[in-house]
């Protein structure tokens, strides 16, 4: 198959759904679906709004499960697939300063995990993995400024 580009903002529920079509439009089926998109901002519990509390748990919570719903069905019927969730260790544990994210990836974990258990009668691989701290994209936020605080 020749490559294809499918631009998807994970926070954005509402054209998830579309994405999906598209891409079995596309392609018919999805072998393996590795949900790796995630969003984080450090701050103190009440210095984060619940505006931002709320996207945080869009793009890492809602995203991954939305999509992998809309793709589910197609390995249902075709009774194969895989589905990954790249997580973070911080959905096993919680640290200072990370509240909505730590929030968001036990979410996604304990989602994740009962999936796993409902698709084993479809033949349907499910894996979560956690890595520790690793070194992303950041920008420095302007004083006061804990929107900018976001780690994409």
């Amino acid at each position: 198959y020749a490559p294809k580009l499918i631009l998807l903002d994970i926070s954005d529920i509402n054209c998830i759904q579309d994405v999906a079509k598209e891409i079995l439009n596309c392609y018919g089926c999805v072998d393996i679906l590795i949900n790796n998109a995630s969003m984080k901002v450090k701050g103190a519990v009440q210095s984060i709004s619940l505006e931002l509390d709320k996207k945080i748990m869009n793009a890492n919570y809602f995203g991954p499960i939305t999509l992998t719903k809309a793709i589910l069905p197609n390995m249902i019927s075709r009774r194969t697939g895989q589905i990954v969730l790249i997580n973070s260790i911080q959905g096993k544990i919680g640290i200072p300063f990370r509240a909505a994210y730590a929030a968001s990836k036990h979410a996604a974990v304990g989602f994740f995990d009962c999936l796993r258990a409902e698709m084993e009668e479809f033949d349907i691989s499910v894996s979560t993995v956690n890595p520790t701290f690793i070194c992303s994209y950041h920008r420095q936020p302007a004083a006061g400024n804990w929107e900018a605080s976001i780690w994409k």
